[in-house]
Formats: C-alpha cells, sequence, structure tokens
C-alpha cells in the first residue's frame, strides 16, 4: 500500500520524471548493458548521465539543463527504486539478490517490449543509453563514484555565473 500512496505522490508533483519515466529509462540501460547487472546507485548515475549527457561533453541531453540539477541525484534514487519495482512487477527487469546487494538486470522480456517503442523520444533513449554504456561501462563503481562527485558540482553552475553577469550589468 505505501509503494502505491510514494507512486501517486510522486506523480501528481510532475509531470516529468515520474517512476514510470524513470523505470522505462531504467530498461534502455539494462537493456544497452545487457547481460550486465547493476546496483542502485550505478543506475542512479546512469540515469542522470542519460538525462544530462551534455554535461560530460556527450551527445545532446534528453532534458534541459536547468539550474542546480545536480540536486536531481537526491530525487533520482527514490524515482529509480519506485521505477525499477514497477518494471519488475511487470517482468520487464531482473532484481538479484547477492552477497554484494540487490542488482538489477534486463530480462528476457526487456528487448521485445522496447521494440515496440518507436517514438522519436524512445529513439533518443536508446541513443543515449547505448553511449551511456560505452563511454562508462570501463569504470569501476568507485571510478563511477569519483567521476560523479567531481563533477556534479560543475554541472549547472553556468546558471549561477549566469545570474552574477544580470546583477552586475545595467
Amino acid at each position: 500500500m505505501g509503494e502505491i500512496v510514494a507512486f501517486r505522490m510522486l506523480t501528481r508533483q510532475r509531470p516529468f520524471n515520474t517512476p514510470f519515466e524513470t523505470g522505462l529509462r531504467a530498461l534502455y540501460l539494462l537493456d544497452a548493458s545487457a547481460p550486465s547487472q547493476f546496483d542502485l546507485q550505478r543506475l542512479v548515475h546512469y540515469d542522470y548521465l542519460l538525462v544530462h549527457s551534455a554535461d560530460p561533453q556527450g551527445p545532446p541531453s534528453l532534458h534541459p539543463a536547468v539550474p542546480h540539477r545536480s540536486g536531481e541525484l537526491l530525487i533520482r534514487r527514490q524515482l529509480l527504486t519506485v521505477g525499477l519495482d514497477l518494471m519488475f512487477s511487470k517482468e520487464l527487469a531482473v532484481k538479484t539478490f547477492a552477497t554484494s546487494g540487490i542488482l538489477f538486470s534486463a530480462s528476457d522480456l526487456t528487448r521485445p517490449f522496447l521494440d515496440h517503442l518507436s517514438s522519436p523520444y524512445a529513439r533518443h533513449l536508446k541513443q543515449l543509453a547505448e553511449w551511456v554504456n560505452l563511454t562508462f561501462r570501463s569504470y569501476s563503481d568507485k571510478e563511477l563514484n569519483s567521476f560523479m562527485n567531481t563533477q556534479l558540482g560543475r554541472w549547472g553552475a553556468e546558471f549561477n555565473r549566469e545570474s552574477i553577469l544580470r546583477r552586475v550589468t545595467p
């Protein structure tokens, strides 16, 4: 019951980045990386990189750049948890309980399901998920955490400089 209430609250508050959309993005990431398994933290980082791919000098971002977007990581974890649970409940993702924690991977149904999505948004998601996988798969968890921690403060800071310039300029 609590998960349903949390899902409803999260979807009412914002039209984008709902648990469903976040779960769908996770499916693209898991499919692009199959048969790899990822913990939630790597998926949180991958989801940020997919949505804001231009931040690390990648292809154009899925969503527009907004100020202080690094703060998205705080809510992304909860959204991704609910989204992955939704996809797991439909057998579109696999959840494995390992000694290192819970790992997620694509199921046998992931690719056939995603193949039915053909909108420009879905095609862009697929391209970006493949880019994230190719670019960051060689990073260990520690290296990815370090990369994200050192870069996050810079991403979105361009708006801080812009607001300072606006105050100074007549």
